[in-house]
């Protein structure tokens, strides 16, 4: 039985054969849309803030094979709109929740001006529960998504 120490989740015995299963412990607690909207936009997808906003997935979950693209490496390209409420370039980064893993990388282009929208794709270097923190000058919004 692993160690939930050393293994990043725990483990409990199945009641009726001992087989090892995932506690609730172990589960990827994933974002779900706030309902807060950009001005004068609207989505059901919008997680935001006030100051930044981030249009999420459904259900917190991305399968590559419906919305992002897996690289010859084994990462996850996934494309993330973003809206930034306050002026200045958006930072992106993150961390996985559940395991050890490289950090995942960010490419926010430019050409979309200092406020409003921007176009982003994170690059997860593997599956998982990841945190996604975007940050433009003072403020910051994080989400946690499933990679699978």
């Amino acid at each position: 039985m692993p160690d939930s120490a050393t293994s990043g989740s725990s483990m409990e015995p199945n009641d009726v054969d001992g087989t090892p299963h995932p506690t609730p412990a172990a589960a990827c607690p994933v974002s779900l849309p706030n309902g807060h909207n950009p001005p004068r936009q609207s989505s059901r997808l919008s997680h935001g803030n006030g100051r930044l906003w981030v249009e999420l997935y459904p259900r917190g979950i991305i399968r590559p094979a419906y919305y992002g693209r897996a690289r010859p490496n084994g990462a996850i390209a996934v494309k993330f709109p973003w809206t930034r409420g306050v002026p200045g370039p958006l930072k992106i980064t993150g961390r996985r929740l559940d395991a050890d893993a490289p950090a995942l990388r960010s490419s926010v282009p430019g050409g979309y001006g200092r406020i409003g929208f921007q176009s982003t794709a994170v690059i997860f270097p593997i599956t998982g529960c990841w945190e996604v923190t975007g940050r433009v000058g003072g403020a910051s919004l994080t989400f946690v998504t499933k990679v699978t």
